[in-house]
């Protein structure tokens, strides 16, 4: 029931990048030599100019991906790069929120982009010496919703009795691009994608610790029917092949307003609580559908813009992004996390920030 949930509370949170951070202009030149064909084509090669991203970071640098690779070797560079990633952030966040590896009580590790078995939060537990017997729940294939739900469910875990729950989103969009592809989805992705990864710390109220930095209040799932070919991979033999099929702005436009009020409604709050959303930034034109929408202000969504411009589209770990580009403000009062997501979904968290 609305209001009845128990407190779990954000105590820490973290992002980083891989160390080749490479201009947008020079990805476009990249694209052209690799994509002859679609560069030929008039004017698609302004969707790199129209994603407004001016730098990205990569797993590997950018000649590396001049050469064909095969899935094994990008997804050996995947499994590398996101454990040393995942590692470096999750051991910051631990030391922000004040607490030892052993007292963590559960990790959720969320991934799309690369595949690993044993899941990526087995390696996590090693290499931070957490408890053996912490509790673990790999999250694959919601792709841009991943954060949002990853959140979420790190919420469900402490409010289920795991008292400190270490969340993880890695994902390294890069490796998927596909050499010598010239569909128009692998010519966008690469216009869009990148790499990040991001660490939060989830604790029950009762936890000593530093000052929250936000109240996990609820959230809210939503599977759209009839909507697989929305977003998606498609698994091919040269790896995971990037499917854009409709027109997701238009789809934002459409089912976004009573969406966002079915999920406030849900726990009972409404529209006029919410000062500050917190929205995954698919690209410029999903962010101004959301806008529209939502009937939003000029500057309301302009953490998302800064994280898309500095970063691109790092898929589930970006909205922890914009949420940790949030925070930078010192906000308060009611806010919404919203991605959205292969399936195709939405994914809603409801944030109270702490009155500063």
């Amino acid at each position: 029931m609305p209001g009845m949930m128990a407190p779990v509370f954000l105590r820490a949170l973290t992002t980083g990048t891989p160390p080749h951070q490479v201009p947008q202009t020079q990805v476009q030149a990249a694209a052209r030599s690799l994509f002859p064909r679609m560069a030929a084509r008039p004017g698609l090669l302004d969707v790199f100019t129209n994603a407004q991203i001016q730098t990205r970071s990569l797993a590997r640098p950018l000649d590396w991906y001049l050469q064909p690779r095969s899935f094994q070797e990008r997804n050996a560079a995947f499994v590398q790069e996101a454990r040393a990633l995942s590692v470096r952030l999750a051991g910051q966040a631990l030391t922000e929120a004040g607490l030892a590896p052993t007292d963590i009580d559960a990790v959720v590790f969320v991934n799309t982009s690369g595949i690993s078995a044993p899941s990526l939060d087995a390696h996590l537990i090693e290499a931070l010496g957490l408890s053996r017997h912490t509790v673990r729940l790999p999250v694959w294939g919601l792709g841009c919703a991943g954060g949002a739900a990853g959140l979420a469910r790190a919420a469900d875990l402490v409010r289920a009795g795991h008292r400190r729950v270490l969340l993880v989103a890695a994902e390294l969009c890069s490796l998927t691009l596909l050499h010598g592809d010239e569909s128009k989805s692998n010519f966008v992705g690469t216009a869009l994608f990148s790499d990040g990864a991001a660490a939060a710390v989830l604790t029950a109220a009762d936890v000593p610790g530093p000052a929250p930095l936000a109240e996990i209040c609820g959230a809210y799932s939503t599977l759209i029917e009839d909507s697989e070919d929305i977003m998606g991979w498609d698994v091919v033999d040269e790896g995971l092949k990037v499917r854009f099929s409709r027109d997701i702005p238009t789809l934002v436009r459409g089912m976004m307003r009573d969406n966002v009020q079915e999920a406030l409604a849900a726990h009972g709050w409404t529209r006029d609580e919410v000062g500050t959303f917190v929205v995954h930034p698919g690209g410029v034109k999903v962010l101004t559908a959301f806008e529209e929408a939502l009937d939003l202000t000029p500057g309301t969504l302009d953490d998302s813009r800064t994280v898309l411009r500095d970063h691109g589209n790092m898929s589930g770990a970006t909205v922890l992004f914009v949420l940790a580009e949030t925070l930078k403000r010192r906000p308060s009062g009611s806010a919404l996390l919203t991605a959205m997501g292969p399936g195709f979904s939405a994914e809603h968290v409801l944030l109270r920030f702490s009155e500063t």
